[in-house]
């Protein structure tokens, strides 16, 4: 069994996907519009050109995008994402890129648990959580 995160970025995914290319090193593994969909949609009119469905991997794990109902208003309340760091330094790129534009919601510093972590919103509402494994 396995189980993936699916954001719904209503409206924003191509940009989050950008910006998870710029930030993280994503790769897009595939991208489907809904205009290119055989069958009919819900989406908002004027969404053709968003994406309905996109599969992209950020190191080893796959995280799937949808702009869903393309309103403007994504909301993720009730989880984050937990990034896991080989070194200091890269947890360090990573959260300044992904804070870039969103807001710290604790500041990476050393813990029981990692020697860095921190946690914070990107810009697009998704909560994360960076941190240097042992």
């Amino acid at each position: 069994m396995l189980v993936q995160s699916y954001l719904f970025m209503d409206g924003r995914a191509e940009e989050a996907i950008e910006h998870y290319k710029k930030t993280l090193g994503a790769t897009v593994n595939m991208l489907l519009r809904f205009k290119d969909s055989p069958e009919p949609h819900s989406s908002a009119p004027g969404s053709e050109n968003k994406i309905m469905h996109a599969d992209i991997s950020i190191g080893e794990t796959k995280v799937l995008i949808s702009d869903g109902h393309n309103k403007g208003q994504p909301n993720f309340q009730g989880f984050g994402l937990a990034l896991s760091a080989k070194t200091e330094t890269e947890a360090d790129k990573v959260f300044s890129g992904l804070s870039d534009g969103g807001k710290v919601t604790m500041p990476q510093s050393k813990t029981f648990f990692s020697p860095r972590f921190g946690m914070l919103t990107d810009k697009f509402g998704v909560n994360w959580m960076i941190m240097v494994a042992h």
